[in-house]
């Protein structure tokens, strides 16, 4: 989804839940990581790897001059062969501590292992997020959550493009500096570029 279609949406849900659910959640994110300067952890379910939303903000880190956004995707198998950047498995969770946030994006039940994974890094002090189907389970570990039900009126990846571009979005007084302009038109310009319709995982810098 490109930036003119997100720009629609945004048009279409105006003065609904939705539209100020994931500005909020995006707010929540971007404060949990901005004064730590990165430490983002993106992991999934076993089921549901989000790649995509990893690639979108590691876009928005980049295009709108927030680094801390850009995400370690945690992956419960790595294959044999990919990059270094695309090798981190679960334990990475493990070692997760305080200054760090751990989003988790899945629609289905995350599953006993990795709450329990979960579980570890809020202990180990990390800020838990979690953008899901509503598991009451991973809610009770959670910071701040979002749910997205199976019945809800969008589906988790619009949900997700939404938080996404809402995240690399300052809304303070940086707003109005050069950079931060340049950044944002420079993000505009870039993502309509975006195909929709991809079928496998883009390159990722990260």
């Amino acid at each position: 989804m490109d930036a003119v279609r997100v720009a629609l949406l945004r048009e279409v849900l105006a003065g609904t839940e939705w539209l100020r659910d994931t500005r909020r959640f995006a707010g929540s994110l971007r404060a949990s990581v901005g004064p730590h300067g990165g430490g983002l952890l993106l992991v999934g379910s076993a089921e549901y790897e989000p790649w995509h939303l990893a690639a979108h903000l590691d876009d928005e880190a980049a295009w709108s001059g927030l680094p801390e956004l850009s995400p370690t995707l945690v992956r419960h198998r790595v294959p044999d062969g990919v990059p270094a950047h695309l090798s981190v498995g679960l334990g990475r969770l493990e070692a997760a501590g305080r200054g760090e946030t751990l989003l988790v994006v899945t629609p289905e039940a995350p599953g006993a292992g990795l709450l329990e994974r979960v579980h570890d890094a809020r202990r180990g002090g990390a800020r838990i997020l979690a953008l899901d189907g509503g598991d009451p389970d991973l809610r009770g570990l959670s910071h701040d959550a979002l749910a997205v039900p199976p019945d809800a009126d969008l589906d988790l990846d619009t949900v997700q493009h939404l938080v996404s571009a809402a995240a690399g979005e300052n809304g303070g007084p940086a707003a109005h500096s050069g950079r931060a302009s340049r950044g944002r038109r420079r993000f505009r310009d870039r993502l309509t570029r975006l195909a929709d319709g991809l079928t496998a995982p883009p390159p990722m810098r990260w």
